[in-house]
């Protein structure tokens, strides 16, 4: 794979601390030389590869990269990153795209990210923590005076962090007339809930964008391209458009919120389209070998080759419990994976990311799910992905 090795190679940033020296890079090797039970990784594979498969698949397009320590195991893709023209709602079927018109899956096909967004955003806030500019515990309002229901009601940043802010899980943003519309929209939203209580919100990470903003004096863009994409060489990680990225929806109503067609490189999210596609909750477009570069650097303790983006004691503070933008311990999604501290996150697209600190391992799964168009979630083929990872690590 030496894609991978030339991706790595561009990784620039701030030394590690007290002269230590460089986290090893990730290289390509066998199960055994990351031990791990090829037996069991074998069988991840093949189980991946099923998802593709059928008239009426899982996924059209799937990718895993999976390791331990910095070795990657397994980076196998399966399917088609367009498999489909259109969604046809009076059979419910795909429309399927002639055989010249497909496009299969690799493993450097980026996908839409989705929700895997907020854990760069996350990583953002916590540099900013760490470098003095941003409080934990600080108030929004001290930040963002403009933002009125969010001061009035002492939402703080530690809140959006974890989403006990309260505040609801979204807001119609795509159906405003303007920008100016959007942000007085954000700027009144009050908290639905009791402050303290846990209720995903799309909107904790949308405030933190403007904080983040505010503070830095910079877009949402560039601080993660330069404060974690580009030290660690993720070279096919940004915001859209990306025109090369696996298709995912035939969005139309009444089954989305916006009537845009099938929707190849540009995001896949409606607010965050509205938003020009540069949102703190989704956004980014991503490859499974990148986002194996961004785990090994978080179980690495924040540096990667050359490259730190974070200090150890921060890296901490962002995966102790109740996490810091990352979920902790959710069988739903990490399989036997949870249970002594793993952290990852899932995205409506059909992505989703496991850390686990306890075995150092890590496992990416990226689909388009929602190709041709979006169903009620199935998290289980990502739960069964991380068992085999979990018993991988036992059978060696």
């Amino acid at each position: 794979m030496p894609s991978l090795e030339r991706t790595c190679d561009h990784a620039r940033g701030r030394e590690p601390r007290g002269g230590q020296l460089s986290a090893p890079r990730l290289r390509i090797d066998t199960p055994e030389r990351a031990g791990l039970d090829s037996r069991e990784l074998s069988r991840l594979v093949r189980e991946v590869r099923a998802l593709s498969a059928g008239e009426h698949p899982w996924a059209a397009g799937t990718v895993v990269v999976a390791g331990r320590g910095p070795v990657i195991a397994v980076a196998e893709a399966a399917g088609w990153a367009v498999r489909y023209t259109s969604y046809d709602p009076e059979t419910d079927t795909g429309v399927e795209a002639p055989p010249g018109g497909r496009v299969p899956t690799t493993v450097d096909t980026p996908f839409d990210l989705a929700s895997l967004t907020k854990l760069f955003t996350s990583v953002a806030a916590v540099q900013q923590i760490e470098r003095g500019t941003l409080g934990i515990d600080a108030l929004v309002g001290a930040y963002l005076p403009d933002f009125r229901a969010a001061a009035e009601h002492g939402i703080t940043v530690r809140q959006l962090l974890t989403h006990t802010s309260g505040l609801r899980p979204e807001l119609p943003l795509y159906d405003c007339a303007d920008d100016v519309e959007r942000l007085a929209l954000l700027r009144a939203e009050a908290p639905v809930g009791a402050p303290g209580t846990y209720r995903y919100s799309d909107l904790n990470m949308l405030l933190l964008q403007h904080v983040l903003e505010r503070v830095s004096g910079r877009g949402l863009d560039a601080l993660v391209r330069d404060g974690i994409t580009r030290p660690l060489g993720m070279t096919a990680t940004g915001y859209g458009p990306c025109p090369g990225a696996a298709a995912t929806e035939d969005q139309r109503r009444p089954w989305a919120k916006a009537d845009r067609g099938m929707l190849r490189g540009t995001v896949h999210d409606e607010n965050a389209w509205a938003l020009g596609g540069v949102a703190g909750h989704a956004g980014l477009f991503s490859t499974g070998r990148d986002l194996a570069v961004f785990c090994r650097a978080l179980l690495a303790g924040g540096s990667y080759g050359p490259a730190r983006v974070l200090g150890p004691d921060f890296v901490e503070l962002l995966l102790t419990a109740p996490g810091l933008g990352f979920a902790l311990d959710q069988p739903w999604f990490m399989g036997e994976l949870a249970g002594r501290g793993a952290a990852g996150h899932t995205g409506f697209t059909g992505t989703s990311l496991v850390l686990d600190r306890a075995t150092d391992t890590f496992l990416v799964l990226l689909a388009n799910t929602v190709h041709p168009r979006r169903r009620p979630a199935d998290s289980g083929p990502r739960a069964a992905a991380a068992t085999r990872l979990a018993r991988a690590v036992r059978g060696a």
